[in-house]
Formats: C-alpha cells, sequence, structure tokens
C-alpha cells in the first residue's frame, strides 16, 4: 500500500470526519461509565502541516484552514464545533494548526483515564509513528494488525460501550465489500457499540451497492451523513459516513453541522450535504 493520509491531512474530508466523531466521543463521555475507541487503520495519530507532503497539496486550505474565523457562525454551530476546534490547538492566522490530529489524537484528547483505545495500523512506517506518539499513555495499545482482522478480535471490549471507526484508505478495489465485511461481523459480536463507516463518494455505483448491502443486513438504525464540496474536478470531491447506533442527539447536531460545513467548505457549484436514514428503528 502506497496511501500517504498527509497529502491530504485537515482536508474537508478531514473535517467532516472529525467534526461528527467529536460528537459522537462527547456523547460517550455524558456517563461516567469507562468506553473504548477502535480505529481501523489509525495512520500516523497527527500530521504535520508544515511537511512536504501537506504543503505540496495544501488542501487543508480548504478544510480546516475555512475554519480559521467562526465569527460568522451561529452560537449552535460553534458550541458544536468547540471541542474539534480545542483538539487543533494553536493556529496560525491562516487557521493551519502546528500538527493536524487523525482520528487517535482527537480520541485520545477526549478520553478519560477510565477509558481505552485500540488504533490498527498495517503499514509499517505508519505504525512506528503511531506508537511512538502514544507510547507514554497506558490507556492505548498501537497494534501493528490488518485493521478488518483487529476490529473482529477486539469486539466486544470488555467496558461494552464505545465506537469503531473504520476509515480505510480506500486502494483495494473491493474495499467497500471489505469495510462491509469486516463490520457485519463485528457487529454479530458487539451490536451495542457505535460503528462509524467512513467512505469516499467517487463512485456512484459503488456508494448505492454499499448503502444497498446495509439495507439488506437486517441492521436497524442506520444513519448515512455526506458532503459535497461541489465541482467535478480532480481529487476527492464528496465523502460519506454510514454511524450505526447513532445517539438519540447526533442527527439533529450532525444536520446542524453539516450544514454550516457545506457552505463554508464550498467550492464549486453542487456542494451540500444530505443526511438520511437507510435503516430505522
Amino acid at each position: 500500500m502506497n496511501y500517504r493520509h498527509g497529502f491530504h491531512a485537515g482536508n474537508f474530508a478531514d473535517v467532516f470526519k472529525h467534526a461528527l466523531l467529536v460528537r459522537l466521543l462527547a456523547y460517550l463521555r455524558r456517563k461516567e461509565t469507562p468506553f473504548r475507541v477502535i480505529e481501523t487503520h489509525a495512520g500516523e495519530g497527527a500530521y504535520d502541516l508544515s511537511a512536504e507532503e501537506a504543503a505540496r497539496t495544501l488542501e487543508w486550505r480548504g478544510g480546516v484552514g475555512r475554519l480559521a474565523d467562526l465569527s460568522g457562525a451561529s452560537a449552535e454551530v460553534r458550541a458544536l464545533l468547540a471541542p474539534y476546534i480545542d483538539c487543533l490547538g494553536p493556529r496560525d492566522h491562516e487557521g493551519k494548526p502546528a500538527l493536524y490530529p487523525g482520528s487517535p489524537s482527537i480520541a485520545q484528547k477526549l478520553m478519560r483515564p477510565q477509558d481505552r483505545a485500540i488504533f490498527c495500523e498495517l503499514r509499517p512506517d505508519a505504525f512506528a509513528a503511531l506508537r511512538r506518539r502514544f507510547a507514554r499513555d497506558e490507556r492505548i495499545k498501537a497494534i501493528h494488525i490488518d485493521g478488518y482482522l483487529g476490529l473482529g478480535a477486539y469486539v466486544p471490549p470488555k467496558e461494552r460501550r464505545g465506537i469503531a471507526l473504520i476509515d480505510p484508505p480506500f486502494e483495494r478495489e473491493d474495499e467497500f465489500e471489505a469495510a462491509f465485511d469486516a463490520f457485519n461481523k463485528s457487529y454479530a459480536k458487539w451490536n451495542s457499540g457505535i460503528y462509524a463507516l467512513w467512505h469516499p463518494a467517487k463512485s456512484d455505483r459503488d456508494i448505492r451497492k454499499f448503502h444497498n448491502r446495509l439495507r439488506e443486513s437486517g441492521i436497524r438504525r442506520i444513519l448515512q451523513l455526506s458532503l459535497s464540496i461541489g465541482g467535478d474536478g480532480e481529487g476527492l470531491r464528496s465523502c460519506g459516513m454510514a454511524v450505526v447506533n447513532p445517539p438519540f442527539v447526533f442527527e439533529a447536531e450532525a444536520r446542524t453541522l453539516l450544514a454550516f460545513l457545506a457552505a463554508r467548505m464550498a467550492q464549486a457549484e453542487g456542494a451540500g450535504c444530505e443526511i438520511a436514514w437507510l435503516a430505522g428503528e
């Protein structure tokens, strides 16, 4: 595999995924009982936006860079984004953080002493960076393993509460099938957990097939969310996330957040967001 997220760190898809992840983690924090975070494709954990990879693409400018000034956002939007903004740390005048936090760093920031996390990563160099980053945090285990195998191996967690983030790089031609199969097997063992399945939206055919498999699985309470920056240029223009067992407040929060992000991240005609239930109660 040759995917390197450093080229894309902090782009609109990261903002979409991480702003929603923060809301799910915020909900889990409402109860004192511990929770577990499991991520299948954790990457390096955080990314230097001044490094050559990010500097070459500057994708972050169309993502996190557009959150430099929130003065025009409503009080509700600012409150919903606040934990995510806090995770970014100090930013320069362009809104660029020194290190953009990946999902593992965001989870670490929001975990409490009683919470635990398992971050899976297969690519050797990314795993080495991931392990170094969290080596001193006893709450966190970085595992050098195929994330799909890891997901099946580490559920159900002893905490019984938590979230599994399935966010592969989508390099494989069968990535949608692999992600669904890993989720489906995991759900059979742990049906009370929250699952967030992130995906790019490049092929309408692949998305329809993926959604149909989710609908036909018999699994209930699946909320599909998507964000598009519009246009039909090169590179990723749209992405989505299927959330299984979303908290009762999540749909309303997501509608508020995504309406704001769709307007703020828009780059061309056709930008927008969609939220729909693939399967209800």
